[in-house]
């Protein structure tokens, strides 16, 4: 891994290049995958464990109007509540508990255990269930609409309702985060509760659809409320690889993010410039993707701005190339120059 910064480089990865190049390495299909950048207006939160507001029942809703007006987002912060047995956080994150007012986006750090990306700061998300093809309650753009926006055909209309269920789906698993309501028009303020927790804990356990839980609860899944922002593909090289979609949605008015993830040992809001200073000072690790739409993030003052933004976003997928030049191996990705490596030597390691 580079020691300049946070990029995230597995050791492995120059050798993998080498066995491709020379075609004794067969690429693995990526999986189709979405994951969410949850955005609010207002103070950033704080660094550690997210702490679930009190329940209110679990039937409360929002209406357009609410959830239209980014400045009336939920911007009360969080409590500091750092996880049982963690480190002292890194500067970045002290500094991001400030509570100035400015677009803030929520990032998990996923625990160095993880076989992928181990110990990189992301945002919820994950792999598309093949159940997330089974017919929901949908409100917003057509499916076939959905189709175009992410680069399909439009006649992969069920393909495209599966990313858009995955991005919500897991956005309801890792981040306790729903973007569904009662009606088209409505989103549910409050998913706390032991209910919702059991049938959370069922969608992640697969012992449920998602199909199967919006039915049961009288909900319509809100894809109005989510703008694509990128296409990432996982270099061929890698063992592990995905198709992931990123959307971008805010945080609904009520609802409250809270570390619900088996996968993560820390979660934070904060200021998207403020999170790519701790990856460019090599506090906080990330996969290229992720610092990416940081840095994206940044150049926007509010939600509404993102929002209004992703229509208008290129989602051509980003692919790494690897080629061999000057004796060296190069890895680069696409339109992202900060992240080439040049890999010298037949068996040595990323030069600065």
């Amino acid at each position: 891994m580079s020691t300049t910064n946070g990029q995230w480089y597995p050791p492995e990865w120059p050798e993998r290049i080498r066995l491709l190049s020379a075609g004794e390495l067969t690429p693995v299909t990526p999986r189709r995958a979405a994951t969410v950048l949850l955005l609010r207006d207002g103070p950033d939160g704080t660094d550690g464990q997210d702490t679930p507001q009190d329940a209110q029942g679990g039937n409360g809703e929002h209406s357009p109007e609410e959830l239209d007006a980014p400045e009336r987002l939920d911007t009360v912060p969080e409590p500091a509540e750092a996880p049982e047995g963690s480190e002292t956080p890194p500067e970045s994150l002290r500094n991001a508990a400030g509570g100035a007012d400015g677009l803030a986006v929520y990032m998990l750090r996923r625990r160095a255990s993880m076989a992928f990306a181990g110990g990189a700061y992301a945002y919820p998300g994950g792999s598309v269930d093949p159940r997330d093809e089974r017919m929901v309650t949908w409100a917003g753009p057509s499916r076939a609409r959905w189709a175009r926006r992410l680069g399909l055909d439009p006649s992969e209309a069920t393909r495209a309702q599966a990313i858009v269920c995955a991005a919500v789906r897991e956005t309801f698993e890792e981040a306790g985060v729903l973007l569904a309501g009662p009606t088209p028009h409505t989103v549910v303020a409050d998913t706390t509760g032991d209910d919702w927790e059991t049938d959370r804990a069922a969608l992640v356990a697969r012992d449920l659809s998602f199909a199967e839980f919006l039915d049961r609860r009288g909900l319509v899944l809100r894809s109005d409320l989510l703008g694509c922002w990128a296409r990432w593909i996982t270099p061929e090289f890698e063992p592990r690889r995905y198709d992931t979609w990123f959307f971008v949605a805010a945080l609904p008015r009520g609802q409250r993010t809270r570390n619900a993830s088996t996968e993560a040992d820390r979660t934070v809001w904060i200021r998207p410039g403020d999170a790519a200073d701790g990856y460019d000072r090599g506090e906080l690790l990330m996969m290229p993707p992720t610092i990416a739409t940081l840095r994206q993030l940044a150049a926007h003052g509010s939600v509404a701005d993102v929002l209004a933004a992703a229509a208008d976003r290129d989602l051509t997928p980003v692919l790494a190339q690897a080629r061999v030049e000057n004796g060296e191996l190069v890895l680069s990705w696409p339109g992202h120059d900060e992240f080439t490596k040049h890999i010298p030597g037949a068996t040595g390691g990323p030069s600065a």
